[in-house]
């Protein structure tokens, strides 16, 4: 482990107004959104789709980096370069979702734990001859009742909390830049405070096992959940209470050394998930910069857009993830406005 290298390109993931673009949805997932759009889900759509997006002109400006899927590293663009070497000459850093997925959890009804241990130290000596300069692995929470207990339950906290370390660990050996990603689901009916007790024991438990497991904060990033109502809440949360609970669970958990922090959207809306980023950064100084790596909330506008025309509208998309990438670049330096909105183009 190089800890001087981690640490170079933990910092670089998060460096001032720029934020990273998660574009490692599975191929299930792909034809989801592909289906609701009305395009075909080859792997020469998705191909075409994602080499589009990484060759937005500017999109560097405020874009650190790429997660993307097994499928996407291996492909290349229409000239035959590389996918990863594509966004490497941009100064974009190439990264890799490295879970399985999140399988159900034995005995715990409606709960999952991610799997994708097995074969991973291979994996990632791979993945870094491909060009990865770091990976993710995503973690599942759901908040509610099942089988008349409360859940998350401790034995599904605990168990994602050691995979996750474990896959940490891996990744430092690899000299390979984890993104620890325990999402919090944001379904469901859950007041703003259930939320925020998950939120706060899940991440009690993800860093007392990254530090079990010898995980240096310094070279890793917390892709985190945001404090939120679930969507079926009869009281729905506004932008400041987002901000405010989202930050004292973070302040309350991670250690201040971690590198930095950036958040998923979870099925927010495009513009309430920039807003609520936007608000965290103007609440003061953090021990931490808070960034963004979304995937819907800056790619629905985008697909949509491709997807009426797929030849003639790659400028068009283009412009908009450009628009929506700059959104979030300026909320993350707390200068992010709805006014800003009417310049878009879409």
């Amino acid at each position: 482990m190089e800890i001087n290298i981690l640490a170079q390109t933990a910092k670089a993931m998060v460096s001032a107004g720029k934020g990273i673009i998660a574009a490692d949805e599975s191929s299930g997932t792909c034809k989801k959104r592909f289906d609701a759009v009305g395009v075909e889900c080859t792997e020469e759509t998705r191909r075409q789709y994602r080499t589009m997006m990484f060759e937005t002109p500017g999109i560097e400006q405020y874009i650190s980096g790429v997660i993307l899927y097994d499928e996407t590293i291996r492909q290349k663009a229409s000239d035959g370069t590389p996918i990863a070497d594509v966004l490497s000459k941009k100064g974009i850093l190439p990264g890799i979702k490295v879970d399985t997925g999140a399988k159900d959890l034995a005995l715990h009804p409606n709960e999952k734990v991610t799997e994708g241990l097995d074969g991973l130290r291979e994996r990632l000596a791979e993945y870094k001859t491909l060009g990865a300069k770091f990976a993710k692995w995503r973690a599942v929470i759901t908040i509610g009742e099942s089988a008349g207990r409360r859940i998350p339950s401790e034995a599904c906290i605990f168990a994602n909390a050691h995979a996750i370390a474990r896959y940490a660990a891996l990744c430092q050996e690899a000299d390979i830049v984890p993104i620890i990603e325990p999402e919090v689901l944001i379904d469901g009916d859950h007041t703003i405070e259930q939320c925020f007790e998950a939120a706060e024991t899940t991440l009690e438990e993800v860093f007392e096992e990254l530090n079990h497991q010898g995980v240096a904060p310094e070279g890793a990033i917390l892709k985190a959940s945001m404090v939120i109502a679930g969507k079926k809440a009869a009281k729905q949360s506004s932008v400041e209470e987002v901000a405010d609970q989202t930050l004292r669970v973070l302040n309350a958990t991670v250690p201040k050394n971690l590198a930095g922090i950036v958040f998923l959207s979870g099925g927010q809306g495009d513009e309430q998930a920039t807003a609520h980023l936007n608000k965290m950064n103007q609440s003061g100084k953090q021990p931490w910069p808070l960034s963004f790596s979304y995937s819907r909330a800056i790619q629905n506008p985008v697909l949509k857009k491709w997807a009426e025309n797929p030849k003639a509208n790659v400028k068009a998309a283009q412009d908009i993830l450009l628009s929506r990438s700059k959104m979030n670049s300026l909320a993350s330096q707390g200068k992010y406005s709805d006014e800003l909105e009417k310049e878009r183009p879409y």
